[in-house]
């Protein structure tokens, strides 16, 4: 296994559609596992494959507090949203530096293949129904600034490239 760099929130693949995953197969676990010492590293509660070059619709999440224990999912989708929303600081290593409170739906159910390639479908809520959320952004070429109005979007993106000079 292991870590892999991040692309700068500049790169063009960022903000395009991954590609649908035709089955798990090893290859597909092997980016799973590569994924998970990534997100480890950062230290953060998810990741999606095109955050590390890889334009395939793969993500991981673990926000649990033990840690160990990340739902690996490929293809996922939404089938349902609450009512009820939660507003959370998001963050990206795409976009380092900076941070945006995001509302999103407090609790999604969410459809995907697993790692046995089966298609499960399970319900998430909390900080990990925010983390799903924003990774299948991710996957649909979105990132969590472009939830902010077109100015605050600059200026996060303006203050993460000052911060990226002074390295």
């Amino acid at each position: 296994m292991a870590v892999r760099p991040f692309l700068p929130y500049t790169d063009k693949r960022l903000h395009m559609p991954a590609q649908p995953v035709e089955s798990v197969n090893e290859t597909v676990r092997m980016v799973w596992d590569d994924m998970i010492d990534t997100m480890e590293a950062m230290p953060g509660v998810g990741l999606a494959a095109p955050q590390i070059g890889i334009m395939l619709r793969l993500a991981v999440v673990d926000a649990s507090d033990k840690r160990g224990q990340a739902v690996r999912m490929a293809n996922p989708e939404i089938l349902h949203e609450s009512v009820q929303d939660r507003s959370h600081d998001e963050a990206s290593p795409n976009l380092p530096g900076v941070f945006a409170r995001i509302t999103r739906p407090r609790a999604v159910t969410v459809r995907f293949l697993n790692e046995l390639g089966e298609v499960e479908e399970r319900d998430f809520v909390g900080l990990w129904a925010t983390s799903v959320q924003h990774q299948i952004d991710h996957l649909n070429g979105k990132m969590y600034v472009d939830h902010l109005s077109p100015l605050r979007r600059k200026m996060l993106v303006a203050k993460s490239a000052k911060l990226a000079k002074r390295k």
